[in-house]
């Protein structure tokens, strides 16, 4: 019988290979990973690791008028946690988030589901206008609203003094923290309502057609439908919220210059933290102060995420 070769057949005196020709592919495969990863990592320890890094070796020591700087240890950290300063920053800034976190979100929700209705005029110029004010820079923001707000200059205030009545003061001790939100507000909302909106774009046709079949208007399908299935976007933009919240900075900044009195350096732990490497030259104290700072976030995120998972499993 006359063996017949084929292509992929060895010819005589051929060593056939015992490493398969899908083991290299594989290996390239993995170095095109690699160096696709690369880069990210490389940034990632260049301008995040690395900066974190030094910041905690500044916080191992301390500055001090006689010599200079000394290695102090964890004491800073120890400071830190006994600073009243920074605990009323931390609760100032809780009450401006119970202010500020559940108003803008309510709004997003709002905006997300009338999106999503179809019935808006002009839905797509309501978007863009509605995500516009997220594209204006934190500190533009805070310089517009600071003139807004202005007590002698500001369009509210020549509006009082033409109607012979004082200004309104937007800048007091008792709407400080109000006047802050709602610069906050003005300029997340938008971004929140964008999440919400895709996440309610996701929902499976299905469901509204049996919630038509069972007689529910908007309002019972929004309640029941539309609001339970996106609420991992709501909680995912919860998250963000907080921690934005525990990190206010850039407004008090702005507004302390238009109401020195009622912000002061100590106003939001960031901004005391700012104050306390930038004007008293105390670096060591002020990056421990972060890392303070960074672990209560972190706590804090944990908490609600795990509180807020543990009702809705006891709700399911």
């Amino acid at each position: 019988m006359t063996e017949v070769l084929t292509h992929d057949s060895p010819r005589p005196g051929q060593t056939v290979s015992s490493k398969p020709q899908g083991h290299s592919v594989l290996r390239r495969e993995r170095r095109a990973g690699l160096l696709f990863v690369v880069p990210f990592f490389a940034t990632f320890l260049l301008f995040f690791f690395l900066p974190l890094a030094y910041a905690f070796y500044l916080s191992l020591f301390r500055e001090q008028l006689v010599g200079g700087t000394v290695f102090a240890g964890f004491d800073n950290y120890t400071k830190a946690i006994q600073d009243s300063l920074l605990w009323g920053g931390v609760r100032r800034t809780l009450l401006y988030g119970i202010i500020q976190v559940p108003t803008m979100l309510a709004l997003s929700l709002l905006i997300a589901l009338a999106l999503d209705s179809g019935k808006l005029w002009a839905s797509k110029v309501f978007r863009i206008g509605v995500f516009l004010p997220y594209a204006v820079p934190t500190v533009i923001a805070a310089l517009m609203w600071g003139y807004l707000y202005g007590p002698d200059f500001g369009p509210f205030a020549q509006i009082a003094d033409n109607l012979g009545t004082s200004a309104p003061k937007f800048l007091s001790h008792t709407w400080i923290l109000f006047s802050l939100a709602n610069v906050a507000t003005w300029s997340w909302c938008g971004y929140n309502a964008i999440i919400l909106y895709a996440a309610l774009r996701g929902i499976s046709p299905e469901q509204y057609e049996a919630a038509a079949i069972d007689g529910c208007g908007a309002i019972r399908t929004a309640w029941h439908i539309k609001i339970p299935s996106i609420a991992s976007a709501l909680m995912l933009t919860l998250v963000f919220s907080i921690i934005g919240t525990l990190q206010l900075f850039v407004e008090p900044n702005i507004f302390q210059t238009l109401a020195p009195t009622v912000i002061g350096p100590d106003f939001t732990p960031n901004l005391y933290a700012y104050t306390t490497a930038f004007t008293n030259q105390a670096y060591g104290y002020s990056a421990a102060i972060s890392f303070v700072l960074g672990a209560f976030i972190v706590i804090f995120s944990y908490a609600v995420i795990t509180i807020s998972a543990r009702r809705a499993r006891a709700r399911a």
